[in-house]
């Protein structure tokens, strides 16, 4: 991957909110200003605390976004794809990232400096309507995440997880495709480790989870779904 640099024009992620005005009027100027990071597998691109330099956005790998509590406590706030933005709470409110963020692959990740982005929203409306919609949905998943947390059990929680993961990125030959360690998948959930462990051990019993190894498949999504459909919070990051 060393030298790539992504077309905006040409992207395959639709989805990406530059993309989706890469062919506005304009816009050509500022996509000339786009800086492209390569980054290897646990990776860390951007540090708590550290000032903020515009808007990241993932071309192609996958990320986490977390960060620190109490006790130092890590505390994975979500899972990033292709397309995805990173960073966007620090853009434009606070001078510092209040979050980290690490690679789980190798990654391609493009940036927008700070300066770039503001002169893109004042001159490119669409650009500005778009993520004016993208914040607003954000909001709405942080306030169901807080009442998910309030509400779910401990097993509920990690069912919840392990069914984001698998919405988010899928699965391979019965496999999710992203392979968490029950670390990663307890710092998501908002529980521990040998919590995670336990519950797990008794979803494979029940057969709603299957193994090869550490890694961990879903054989009946909607069955697993069922567990927690009192709650409908299925919420797609």
């Amino acid at each position: 991957m060393t030298g790539l640099k992504p077309d905006c024009q040409t992207c395959e992620n639709l989805n990406c909110l530059i993309r989706k005005n890469a062919l506005k009027e304009g816009m050509e100027k500022y996509l000339e200003k786009k800086v492209t990071i390569s980054c290897k597998k646990s990776q860390n691109f951007i540090i708590e605390g550290s000032p903020v330099y515009g808007l990241f956005f993932l071309y192609r790998g996958k990320a986490s976004v977390a960060k620190t509590g109490i006790n130092g406590r890590e505390q994975i706030i979500r899972f990033v794809g292709n397309g995805e933005i990173i960073g966007h709470r620090g853009f434009g409110a606070n001078n510092y990232y209040q979050i980290f963020a690490v690679t789980l692959e190798i990654t391609v990740i493009c940036n927008f400096s700070t300066q770039v982005l503001e002169e893109m929203m004042q001159n490119i409306p669409s650009l500005t309507y778009d993520f004016m919609l993208f914040y607003s949905e954000e909001l709405n998943k942080s306030e169901t995440k807080v009442k998910k947390f309030a509400q779910m059990t401990v097993r509920e929680k990690v069912i919840d997880a392990i069914l984001y993961i698998n919405r988010k990125f899928g699965q391979e030959d019965g496999l999710l495709t992203l392979q968490l360690s029950r670390k990663e998948i307890a710092d998501f959930a908002g529980t521990t480790d040998e919590q995670v462990i336990r519950v797990i051990s008794g979803l494979k019993k029940e057969k709603l989870l299957t193994s090869v190894g550490k890694k961990i498949g879903i054989p009946d999504v909607d069955k697993l779904k069922a567990e927690i459909a009192v709650h409908n919070f299925f919420i797609d990051s």
